[in-house]
């Protein structure tokens, strides 16, 4: 009996700690899960007031894309810096800094009364943003080979559902009057609150040592270099067609197509439900018919939904056209950042940073652009920019395959082609 005994007190405690470890690793996903919805939900949440907030502070149109210009001014800085922190100390770290420090930011819209404010206040919520979207990205790459298993569009699902939450709020907020100073402390206030737990139970992402490291004469061979341009221009078109609509959809609902407030924060939201939904099952997707259709595809369907709305400026028309633009773009840049982490797997905080500094440069450089062309043209030409992406997301579609991805990734030079100053890592 002693024997039984001892050995039985041998394995509970083992026994123990594995269901102590599965624990606590489920809860860091379910963190990581709601960081990425709190990160989607804050930004979001000021899409629908950007009306207002344009008629409020008496802005045109170009005055409005160089205030949404000063989103991409903290962002871009901010990438590759994290990138850096991030190889450094580790992406669980930046993710528990930049998430308070972004939902405390968003208030800071509540405070401005002119172009200037408003311009430093976007820079500020960018490069917090900026930063949030490399580190957490990472952790969800990291812990997507620890697991073994595929799970990135499942996170940036969750991201889309966070989106729709905040657009919900704000065309609420919209259709029942409240002030969008009001609304962003209120928003600050509860994501500031929501982001303590998210970050606390947040595990060890698995760690990499970088090739730069390890072997510091190394030389950075040209083809991953080459194809990591080229997935970044990849993920360039995807997020630009993403930021267009989500800055721009709503004013062209409302001053183009002249639709009602409530009509024009519902192109929006089914954009965001769209996301949300074509996220979620982006996974299972991706494993069934490979990512490279799943890509081409949905830039397609992306490309002719975008036509259909401009041709055809009927309200409703164009709600459910913005419902087929987000479902076709919506896996894209997850299985991009996917397939980053699979080619350069021993240094994908970099890589990352340098693939989502590249696609946000274009997510919050673009709708200014849309803006600047809207002041010379009219909105609704500028829009023909969307079906233009998608045709260069279709072509580029190829960059997922299976057999690139393997081939670059047994290359010994591979993890040394984003050093982390010259690459903006």
């Amino acid at each position: 009996m002693r024997i039984r005994a001892d050995a039985a007190s041998g394995t509970r405690p083992e026994s123990r700690r594995r269901r102590v470890g599965e624990r606590r690793s489920r809860a860091g996903r379910r963190g990581l899960y709601a960081v990425f919805f709190l990160n989607g939900s804050i930004l979001a949440s000021w899409a629908p007031r950007i009306p207002q907030v344009k008629a409020d502070l008496q802005l045109s149109d170009g005055q409005l894309g160089i205030a949404l210009l000063g989103v991409a001014l903290g962002s871009v800085p901010a990438m590759p810096a994290a990138g850096t922190v991030v190889d450094r100390f580790g992406s669980r770290m930046v993710t528990r800094v930049a998430l308070p420090v972004y939902a405390s930011a968003i208030s800071l819209l509540a405070l401005a009364d002119g172009l200037v404010q408003l311009t430093l206040a976007l820079a500020v919520l960018g490069a917090a943003v900026g930063a949030l979207d490399v580190a957490m990205n990472t952790h969800a790459v990291d812990g997507e080979r620890g697991a073994e298993r595929s799970g990135i569009s499942s996170f940036h699902g969750l991201y889309s559902a966070g989106a729709l939450t905040g657009a919900l709020i704000g065309t609420a907020a919209a259709a029942a009057g409240v002030r969008p100073d009001t609304q962003f402390l209120v928003t600050a206030a509860v994501a500031l609150v929501a982001s303590v737990p998210a970050a606390a139970v947040l595990r060890p992402a698995v760690r990499h040592v970088p090739e730069s490291r390890t072997r510091p004469t190394a030389r950075v061979g040209p083809g991953p270099r080459r194809r990591l341009l080229w997935l970044s221009l990849l993920g360039l078109s995807v997020l630009l067609i993403e930021g267009v609509i989500t800055d721009w959809g709503t004013v062209y609902l409302a001053d183009s197509v002249h639709a009602q407030p409530g009509v024009s924060g519902a192109g929006y939201v089914v954009f965001a439900l769209a996301m949300m939904l074509g996220r979620l099952t982006g996974d299972r997707a991706a494993a069934r018919f490979g990512p490279v259709r799943i890509v081409r595809f949905g830039a397609l369907m992306t490309g002719s939904a975008a036509a259909v709305a401009i041709a055809v400026p009927a309200a409703w028309v164009v709600v459910a056209a913005f419902a087929a633009v987000g479902l076709g773009i919506a896996c894209s840049f997850p299985l991009v950042v996917g397939g980053v982490g699979r080619q350069f797997p021993n240094a994908p905080g970099p890589a990352v940073a340098t693939v989502s500094t590249t696609g946000y440069l274009a997510f919050l450089a673009g709708p200014p652009l849309i803006g600047f062309l809207a002041a010379h043209v009219t909105l609704r030409l500028a829009l023909l920019l969307v079906p233009v992406l998608a045709l260069v997301t279709a072509s580029l579609a190829g960059l997922l395959s299976a057999d690139r991805t393997q081939a670059t990734a047994r290359r010994p030079d591979t993890t040394s082609v984003v050093p982390p100053v010259d690459n903006r890592a």
